[in-house]
């Protein structure tokens, strides 16, 4: 009896812990096998306000189980491969609503560069303004790995100019696209020099990727978090069970996102701004509570890992299946956002070109956030 009981509790405590989970499993189950009937002809708008309430709510739930278990493995195997892996794993979230879109919707030529440009904006000015806002109010001034930051922005200053500048000015196509030609060339060095940096980070250097002041911090972990009590290899698995109802839901999401950006008339780019936002909430909450715990590294990791894999990673998939079906992909932005884009990253070579981070570096780069919010509504 004592034995029956012990494994009750144990079942009853899984399923609290893993109820984001359960929650998407059963989401995911109800759309297989019914609701993707309220999606055929979408036209109600209070029918679609809903669904993308319960879709966008759901994900987000998962998402957050998803980071909890990359957590973990970043207690296990250490920085940077923790964060390495929650990077990846979100990213991958986004790769799947983009490349749902790009296949079934009409808004799919401009959504793939909306959605890098909002993740770049949120990443660099949004939330590493706010991270370095918190830890400067906390600790006046924050360390890091001067090396490994250098690094991320040494990398993603080309690929980001490639991918969202370049198109704007190439002539071989009238719209702001790469030709076949261009496309496979600029998809395939994109992959290659991200491949280079991930070595760099996970073997040749790991050491620039993690906090310096070793000794005042937990080497290995996130500060404050209790050491798991699993293996590295069920929070794997975990991991990748909560990242697969958030793919497979992706192209429900897609379609009413697309009925929003397309037949609301609402504007185009508040479609990459939503995918950014589903992608990078659990992310970046993780990143400002370990700038507040002044592990100011875990952050960076974070926060400049997030804006290059976008880049070096979303750019090849989405060149890839914009020549598979042959349609092409906008990427370059108007004069406006260029701006924007530039002026962030050389604010963001600038604030990461030292060993010391402070309030007001913070402050310049939400200022900078702002100004990208406004546009979007005013441009």
């Amino acid at each position: 009896m004592k034995r029956v009981l012990g494994t009750v509790r144990s079942a009853v405590r899984w399923l609290r812990q893993e109820a984001s989970l359960v929650a998407s499993g059963c989401t995911l189950a109800v759309f297989q096998f019914s609701g993707d009937e309220w999606l055929v002809e979408l036209t109600d708008p209070m029918l679609a306000g809903v669904v993308f309430a319960w879709l966008f709510g759901v994900m987000l739930w998962a998402s957050f189980g998803v980071v909890r278990h990359a957590d973990a493995l970043a207690d296990l195997l250490g920085e940077p491969y923790g964060t390495l892996i929650l990077t990846l794993a979100v990213i991958s979230i986004e790769i799947a609503l983009i490349a749902a879109v790009m296949l079934t919707g009409e808004a799919a030529p401009t959504l793939a560069r909306d959605t890098m440009f909002a993740i770049l904006m949120i990443v660099l000015n949004g939330l590493v303004g706010a991270a370095l806002l918190i830890g400067g109010l906390r600790h006046r001034e924050q360390e890091y790995n001067l090396q490994g930051a250098q690094a991320f922005v040494a990398v993603l200053m080309p690929l980001a100019v490639f991918a969202l500048v370049l198109p704007k000015f190439t002539v071989s196509t009238a719209e702001p696209t790469f030709s076949g030609p261009q496309a496979l060339f600029f998809g395939v060095i994109t992959l290659l020099l991200y491949g280079v940096f991930l070595a760099i980070q996970t073997v040749r250097h790991r050491g620039f990727f993690q906090q310096p002041r070793v000794g005042s911090l937990v080497e290995h972990g996130i500060p404050g978090h209790a050491r798991p009590t699993n293996s590295s290899g069920y929070h794997l698995v975990l991991l990748l069970l909560a990242l697969l109802p958030i793919i497979l839901m992706s192209k429900r999401l897609a379609s009413v996102v697309d009925f929003g950006t397309v037949r609301l008339g609402v504007p185009a780019e508040l479609g990459g701004v939503i995918i950014a936002l589903l992608v990078l909430t659990p992310e970046g909450l993780a990143a400002l509570a370990s700038a507040r715990a002044n592990y100011l590294q875990r952050s960076v990791n974070l926060l400049l890992g997030s804006g290059l894999a976008t880049i070096g990673l979303t750019v090849p998939a989405v060149l890839a299946i914009g020549l598979l079906i042959e349609r092409p992909v906008t990427l370059g932005l108007d004069d406006t956002s260029t701006v924007l884009l530039v002026l962030t990253l050389v604010m963001s070579a600038m604030t990461f070109g030292g060993v010391r981070t402070n309030l007001l570096q913070g402050a310049v780069h939400l200022v900078l956030f702002f100004a990208y919010v406004l546009l979007i509504f005013s441009p």
